[in-house]
């Protein structure tokens, strides 16, 4: 139904916001990518105008889109200058001209969807004659994207890029490493910085290095950023020092400050392999507040089994670790209890030192049954976590990767 849609037209004349209804700027353009099989193209972003200057703001940072405009999930925005990517097509460049059989594509009807990966594709489109009569007298129809797939067909390459990322990333970076490199390389230059920050996470860091080499400056930080804070920690100590300069030096930089943290400590150690961003909460936040949090759909999945409790401030290094509490046991709790009340007397003993072997983390994890465990410096202050899976990464034995089927 057309109550359902939102069209490109009207989406190009909205602000940005950020989390607080603050105007960051305004949206120009929508951009998707082209359709895969019978799945309708998909939008990836948006292009906006902040501070004179064309930036992408990525689809899955959005948090609402209607007539008050285009609401960020968060309060800050990556100024990073907008570069249109291999794949990627930008509705504005439809919208001038192109023609559905004997009709001009007047405007995009969008759909919001919803499930697993919620956003927005491209359902409809506005069709309508030529001529010097006002758009909006002139006589218009609706049709489905499937009545002209061409207009976003964009290539081979483009088609084989939505293909990995449709499969999931393990199985993605298997079929990756079965191509020849100059194939390799011409994909992931056509993905999305996200999806291939994903599929990159699957694969041996000296794999990681070689595709990385394949993209742009701006890509590579994008690809960067969008990895979580310690694999992206075990790339960069694999690149020579100047690269790795470079690259940190063009990062946004709270997320530089975070990865050159992370690089300080010995990469087979807790602080090497801990996540500087688990779900961290002071004593007084309400059960309610705690559960809202481990919701979240970006968070990975052992950082989202519990909350890590500490003193003001929950930034990173946080003040003094006062314990954690599993989302088995919050669920159990009345929604206004506080999360202080929940903890047990002894759960900041479980806590390890960032100097820590890996295989004694390993050993930790398993003695006290947990997936994930907070690594504490001397003065006891939360540095972030270990999650059991970036463990098994590290102890199961060199290659295990490549001999899976």
């Amino acid at each position: 139904m057309a109550d359902d849609l939102i069209f490109v037209s009207r989406i190009t004349r909205l602000a940005l916001i950020d989390l607080d209804d603050t105007p960051l700027g305004r949206i120009e353009d929508v951009i998707v990518l082209p359709h895969h099989d019978d799945e309708a193209p998909w939008v990836v972003g948006f292009v906006a105008r902040v501070q004179r200057r064309r930036i992408f703001v990525n689809a899955n940072r959005i948090a609402s889109l209607d007539s008050r405009g285009v609401q960020l999930r968060s309060a800050s925005v990556n100024l990073r200058r907008f570069e249109q990517r291999p794949g990627e097509i930008l509705t504005s460049g439809l919208l001038t001209g192109r023609r559905v059989g004997d009709l001009l594509l007047r405007d995009i009807g969008l759909r919001r969807v919803s499930g697993v990966y919620p956003g927005w594709e491209v359902a409809e489109l506005i069709v309508g004659g030529g001529g010097p009569i006002p758009l909006r007298r002139r006589p218009v129809k609706t049709l489905s994207w499937t009545a002209a797939p061409d207009l976003f067909d964009i290539g081979q390459t483009a088609r084989e890029a939505a293909a990995l990322t449709d499969l999931h990333p393990s199985e993605g970076a298997k079929r990756l490493r079965a191509l020849p490199k100059h194939r390799r390389q011409e994909l992931v230059r056509a993905m999305e910085e996200e999806d291939l920050a994903h599929l990159l996470e699957e694969l041996p860091e000296p794999e990681q290095v070689q595709l990385l080499a394949a993209l742009d400056l701006a890509q590579a930080v994008g690809v960067l950023e969008a990895m979580a804070p310690d694999d992206a920690a075990d790339l960069l100590a694999e690149l020579p020092s100047d690269e790795r300069t470079e690259l940190l030096e063009a990062m946004d930089d709270d997320d530089a400050e975070s990865l050159q943290r992370l690089l300080a400590h010995g990469q087979h150690t807790a602080g090497g392999l801990m996540n500087p961003e688990p779900v961290i909460v002071v004593a007084s936040a309400p059960v309610a507040e705690a559960l809202a949090k481990l919701r979240d759909r970006d968070l990975a999945a052992p950082l989202a089994t519990q909350v890590f409790v500490v003193e003001p401030p929950i930034e990173t290094p946080t003040g003094r670790f006062l314990g954690f509490v599993g989302f088995q046991r919050l669920l159990r709790e009345p929604p206004s209890l506080t999360v202080g009340q929940c903890l047990e007397d002894d759960d900041d003993a479980i806590s390890v030192a960032p100097e820590m072997p890996e295989t004694a983390v390993a050993e930790r994890l398993a003695e006290y049954n947990l997936l994930a465990v907070p690594v504490c410096d001397e003065r006891g202050r939360l540095l972030g976590a270990v999650t059991v899976d970036d463990v098994l990464d590290r102890t199961l034995p060199v290659g295990w990767r490549s001999r899976r089927r």
